[in-house]
Formats: structure tokens, sequence, C-alpha cells
């Protein structure tokens, strides 16, 4: 319990009754109950949805979804989107690109970054079938938290610093099996062996990230995690779409 509530203080902004103490590598030992804050934020959102939509016309509750689960995370990740963004658009070598990641303004690269990644997750989310979409709400968050295990474990720290640097020093295989199970498990209950092949498209992409950025910054930083956080809830909105388009369930 003492994990999953250090992982959910880390990952939201919901407020805990007891301040809790950390210990040295207690966050990356917390990554092996990320997917499950993830499912938490899934609930909240279901539970949201399932409030809003006998009031509110689709679009306006979609909307107010997509705000609700920036609200919950604090944005953090939208943060990293914006950041990897204005890194990408900057010339030069791998000290470039983490001062301009590290700069706390953002670009204009980086906003238009962030915004058409908020479109495509509520467009997403819009066409997302009535019968599907409780348990895509629950599904996409909790492998966008996997995929952030899955960017740390075994990745070398691009930087000596920052939040990267923290979840690598204590994150290691039995955090990434105990997510990777959770996840799957969840994938699979939600979606069936749909769930299953939406984690293995998921789980190449994330890999693809992850060896790009080994390759372009001889390692990951916190930035790089939460932008694979976010590309991961798009996809996995998008390619929940695509397999249950025209889809009777």
């Amino acid at each position: 319990m003492r994990l999953y509530l250090i992982a959910l203080q880390f990952l939201t902004v919901i407020p805990l009754p007891l301040r809790l103490r950390w210990e040295e590598n207690d966050l990356g030992r917390s990554m092996a109950l990320f997917p499950l804050v993830g499912l938490t934020i899934g609930g909240l959102l279901a539970g949201a949805d399932l409030l809003l939509a006998p009031y509110l016309p689709r679009p306006v509750a979609d909307l107010l979804l997509v705000v609700l689960l920036a609200g919950v995370t604090g944005a953090l990740h939208h943060d990293g989107l914006a950041d990897v963004c204005d890194g990408l658009a900057a010339r030069g070598a791998k000290e470039r690109f983490l001062a301009v990641m590290k700069d706390s303004r953002i670009g204009a690269v980086g906003v238009v970054g962030l915004v058409l990644g908020l479109l495509l997750k509520y467009e997403a989310l819009l066409a997302l079938a009535p019968e599907v979409k409780g348990r895509a709400l629950l599904l996409f968050p909790t492998v966008a938290r996997f995929a952030q295990v899955q960017m740390t474990v075994g990745s070398r720290r691009a930087r000596s610093d920052g939040l990267g640097a923290a979840c690598i020093a204590g994150a290691g295989i039995p955090q990434f099996v105990a997510a990777y199970a959770t996840t799957l498990a969840a994938a699979y209950l939600l979606l069936g062996t749909r769930g299953l092949a939406c984690c293995l498209v998921l789980y190449l992409v994330t890999w693809g990230i992850r060896r790009w950025s080994h390759r372009r910054l001889d390692g990951v930083t916190g930035d790089v995690i939460g932008c694979a956080s976010e590309l991961n809830e798009i996809i996995c909105l998008l390619v929940i779409v695509g397999m249950f388009h025209g889809v009777t369930v």
C-alpha cells in the first residue's frame, strides 16, 4: 500500500490524508504499481463519463474528460511532450537537446506538438464506440503508465539529475515484470485478445522511442519518459478506435 501511495502521489495531484516519508529508491520500486495508478486514473475518467453523459452532449463531455485527465495528473507528462518537441526542433548535439528540454520556457514547436497531442486525444475519445468507451477509458491511462516503466527499467541516465534519474535508480526487472503482468491482465479483461494486441503495438512503439532516446541522448530523461507516456495514451486510443470501428461489441 505504501508504494502504491508513493506512485499515486508522484503521478497525480490527488491529495492524500497522510504524509509519506520517502526512502532512497522508493520511487523506482513503486514503478511496479504504476499501472494500478493508471487504472485508478481510468476509473476516475470512467466515473466522470457516467456522470456527464446524461447531461452534456458527447463532444462537451469528452473535452471535459481531457481537461480532467490533465488536471488529475498536473499536466506532468504534457510538459514532457512539449519539451521533447522543442528539443527536436533545436539544432545541435546532445547537450543542445538537453539544454532546450531543461529550459522552463516552451517554444513554438512545443506549443504545436502539445496542441496536436490534445486534439488527437480528444478526437480519439469522441470517435470511440459507446459500447467500448468505458473500457477504453480504463485501459489507456494504464498502458501509458506501463510505458513509463518500460522506458525506465534498464535504461541509462541521459543526465545525472531530474525525475528520470530518480526513477532509474530504484527500478529493476521485478518492477518491470509486475507492471507488465498487471497491464496485460487489465488489457485482456477489458478488451480480450484485442487488448493484448494493443499492448503489443504499444510495446513496440515504446521500444522504438527508447532506442531513439539512447541513440540521440545516450539515455533517457524525465521529459522523454513523459513524452512516451503521452504518445502511448494517444496511440492506444487510436488503436482501439481502429479495432472497433464499425464492429458491434
